[in-house]
């Protein structure tokens, strides 16, 4: 079917639904069916380390992790996992274990046994995955998808015997040479994959899947589960299979708690979505209070049909399953321009530019762009026909945004707004529909009451705004909901960065560890951060292993890839050019291969 086509399966982009779905059961946790969103994570240990698995996988669950995934890279190491399980079980603690299997059909066939859930990725499950380039005939084609049904059924079989359940995890980055050939790197060999999949549990009579589709990059991970669900509800309502959301390799600190909260927030506020992990470059620990915050955020700031309009009533004002950004007039604001192609604008309030005009010279790349007050913005009802009515009748280009104090969604509300207004005004996307209280800061230079007050506005602020960026929405952003002038504005860019819209510093693609990592990300992730972060506008990927490496790394310029224990692989693109380089001398080589490539300048002197 075509994109076109399947607009009238797309979910309900103007008001908060949420998707019905069956029921899974993994374990003693039902996912889908109506119960709440879980929240997952991903131990890192080495699974042959059973007491150190079994101690972080108790750690989780006693921070509120429902369900601990580890992985099990042959057959040998997923025995292993009936210890682990054993250990945990035996200390009290009940909570799912899902094994995450790659490449290995018969370390699947082992972890089966020993835990409650499978992971199993379509791309090289059994397909290969060498970045080859092949013609298919349509004969060469379902050879190899025999084969892999040939690979699968007994996993299915098994599963559905044992009464496991499984998730098909698609991810963007690990496509099989066949699909990629045939489909291409897109959103739609992302589902196919997982379908083909999907068909076989069915043809199988195996129902207790689950699909994810997982992407580095937020606009093609939301694009991908739209067209997911499109596709299902197309196929039939018996298809309504639960989804699991997350932006894989999302890095680390304020980047990767914005890059997730954009991917996954977006969705959730599409009503899509029924269990998730925030994938995070630290400590799996500090995952589960961001998607339990994540998950609050998003369901708190929607409600059932407020904006008295439906997929039915109004056409989508853009293409859900492809980027483009809404087409404007060009505007000068106060010496900025706005609109028609032109950067997306940092907007703030004059009492934050007050704030922080006497130190302009030192914010660096945060600086604010233009004042709300002298921007002549006209602020209207997205729900007020006439006044919308006027706006289109009157003659040349405005900047319009929503009005605050009213009782809307800002991601429904932006969107309503885009769909009713003239394609010849832009639009100033704000997170919040109010503005913040001045008596809530405790010191003059604007710091928050708590760590945790921030984290809740980044959240908040990442899912609103950079949900409709993706959308192709908004020529202008306006934090108001984050009340610290200096965060707010650090806030701002850091969502434009993630929202791949603006690019303003070095941007990293980062996995979050797991027990096939093999070197220390964390500590590697800032020695690299250390040594590249003032080139502004190069991307670096950092990746643990080749699972995801080559093709996650498909818009990064460079890469540093754990090929072997203490062996680092150097990638440009996603072609490696530098191998088994000892990890102590690795990021000094990756500095040589970036000034190869005459893509390197030294830092700026501190002032």
């Amino acid at each position: 079917m075509t994109a076109t086509s399947l607009l009238r399966y797309c979910p309900d982009l103007y008001h908060y639904q949420r998707r019905e779905t069956r029921l899974v059961t993994v374990g003693n946790v039902g996912i889908g069916g109506g119960n709440p969103i879980r929240v997952q994570s991903m131990i890192t240990s080495d699974t042959r380390d059973v007491e150190a698995c079994v101690r972080q996988s108790l750690d989780l669950a006693a921070a509120g992790c429902e369900i601990v995934r580890i992985t099990a890279q042959t057959r040998v190491i997923a025995e292993n996992l009936q210890h682990i399980r054993d250990g945990i079980r035996a200390a009290g603690c009940d909570v799912p274990l899902v094994a995450d299997i790659h490449f290995k059909p018969d370390a699947a066939m082992e972890a089966v046994k020993w835990v409650e859930k499978v992971r199993v990725n379509p791309g090289n499950y059994a397909d290969k995955k060498k970045f080859a380039v092949k013609e298919y005939t349509d004969e060469q084609y379902a050879e190899e998808v025999a084969y892999m049904e040939a690979q699968f059924v007994p996993l299915v079989q098994e599963c559905k015997r044992l009464g496991r359940a499984m998730r098909i995890g698609t991810n963007h980055g690990s496509l099989s040479d066949r699909i990629m050939n045939r489909h291409g790197d897109t959103p739609h060999g992302m589902v196919e994959s997982a379908l083909e999949f999907a068909r076989i549990a069915r043809a199988n009579d195996f129902h207790n899947f689950l699909f994810s589709m997982k992407a580095s990059n937020p606009k093609v991970m939301i694009e991908a589960y739209r067209l997911l669900v499109a596709h299902l509800n197309d196929l039939g309502s018996d298809w309504n299979y639960p989804i699991h959301l997350g932006v894989t390799e999302a890095g680390d600190g304020e980047d990767g708690r914005i890059k997730s909260a954009i991917g996954i927030g977006s969705l959730l506020s599409d009503g899509i979505g029924d269990t998730i992990r925030v994938s995070l470059t630290e400590d799996a620990i500090y995952e589960i209070p961001v998607a339990q915050a994540l998950v609050k955020s998003v369901l708190a700031g929607v409600r059932d049909g407020h904006c008295g309009a439906t997929s039915t009533s109004l056409p989508i004002s853009y293409d859900p399953f492809t980027y483009s950004r809404r087409a404007t007039d060009r505007l000068t604001i106060n010496g900025v321009e706005i609109g028609g192609g032109a950067t997306v604008a940092v907007f703030t309030s004059r009492r934050k530019w007050d704030a922080v005009s006497h130190k302009m010279d030192k914010l660096g790349d945060f600086k604010p762009e233009v004042i709300l007050e002298d921007s002549g913005v006209i602020a209207i009802d997205p729900r007020q026909d006439s006044a919308l009515h006027d706006l289109n009748a009157s003659v040349g280009p405005a900047l319009v945004t929503i009005a605050d104090g009213l009782d809307l969604a800002p991601i429904h509300a932006f969107r309503l707004l885009a769909a009713k207004l003239d394609a010849r005004h832009s639009i100033l996307l704000k997170d919040t529909l109010s503005q913040a209280e001045p008596s809530e800061l405790k010191t003059e230079n604007g710091t928050p009451n708590t760590d945790s007050d921030f984290t809740a506005n980044l959240l908040t602020a990442a899912t609103n705004i950079g949900s409709l960026l993706c959308d192709g929405i908004g020529d202008a952003i306006l934090v108001q909901g984050e009340e610290a002038p200096g965060q707010s504005l650090r806030l701002s860019y850091n969502i434009l960065q993630a929202a791949g819209v603006r690019i303003f510093k070095t941007d990293y693609v980062a996995c979050p560890s797991c027990g096939r990592t093999l070197f220390n990300l964390q500590s590697t992730t800032q020695k690299i951060r250390a040594s590249t972060g003032h080139l502004k506008g190069v991307r670096i990927a950092v990746m643990g292993c080749i699972v995801n490496g080559p093709g996650e790394m498909a818009d990064a310029d460079f890469g540093y890839v754990g090929g072997a224990p203490g062996k680092i692989n150097l990638y440009v693109g996603k072609t490696a050019v530098k191998f088994n380089i000892p990890e102590e001398e690795a990021v000094e080589r990756l500095v040589d291969l970036i000034k190869e490539h005459g893509r390197w300048f030294d830092a700026p002197l501190a002032a």
